[in-house]
């Protein structure tokens, strides 16, 4: 007897990517949800690149993520040791510690996981483009590999760079297929 009902999907690809460089990310500007930098030349020539390198593939979904950061403000001397300070006490596991005027990564984790779990619950979407900030990756990461997250920068990144991952709907797992991909900027001088 034929099964009348579509064939629900077992696997979920997710092509999660870092923006393409601004000149924010050129002078060290942090950026978020409020700053919103245009890509640069070179952002632009990586976007161009990954275009051209996964044109062929076809995305079910696009997903933009934004992130609360003290953003907006060129980098000092102060604002070094801050940071350096600040990440030290998350790779020590205090990861419930925000920074200054924005998130935790606790905070960034509880924000992320609706929406991944949304993402989930469409198997229907089998093939998707994440795109977002390189320390929200970090974070998500921990999350979908099921790493404590105040290992979260043991996952690099890069502008463009790109983590494959393999959602398996019959064991809830991901795979990680491709770790900080920069193979398709070949070409680009970085």
């Amino acid at each position: 007897m034929a099964n009348d009902h579509a064939q629900v999907p077992t696997l979920k690809t997710i092509y999660l990517i870092r923006h393409g460089e601004t000149e924010f990310n050129r002078q060290g500007v942090v950026q978020g949800s409020g700053v919103d930098s245009d890509l640069n030349d070179l952002g632009k020539a990586q976007a161009e690149a990954f275009f051209q390198h996964y044109h062929h593939v076809l995305f079910d979904k696009v997903y933009t993520s934004a992130l609360k950061v003290r953003e907006g403000k060129i980098p000092n001397s102060r604002d070094d040791e801050y940071y350096k300070v600040l990440i030290d006490s998350w790779l020590e596991g205090k990861t419930d510690m925000p920074s200054e005027g924005g998130e935790s990564p606790q905070d960034v984790i509880a924000r992320q996981k609706p929406t991944i779990d949304l993402i989930l619950s469409r198997p229907e979407e089998k093939t998707i483009l994440i795109a977002m900030h390189g320390r929200a990756i970090r974070i998500l990461l921990t999350m979908l590999m099921e790493r404590p997250l105040h290992e979260m920068d043991t996952f690099e990144h890069a502008n463009l760079c790109l983590y494959k991952l393999i959602y398996d709907y019959q064991t809830s797992k991901f795979i990680l297929e491709l770790a900080c991909d920069v193979s398709h900027l070949k070409g680009i001088v970085l």
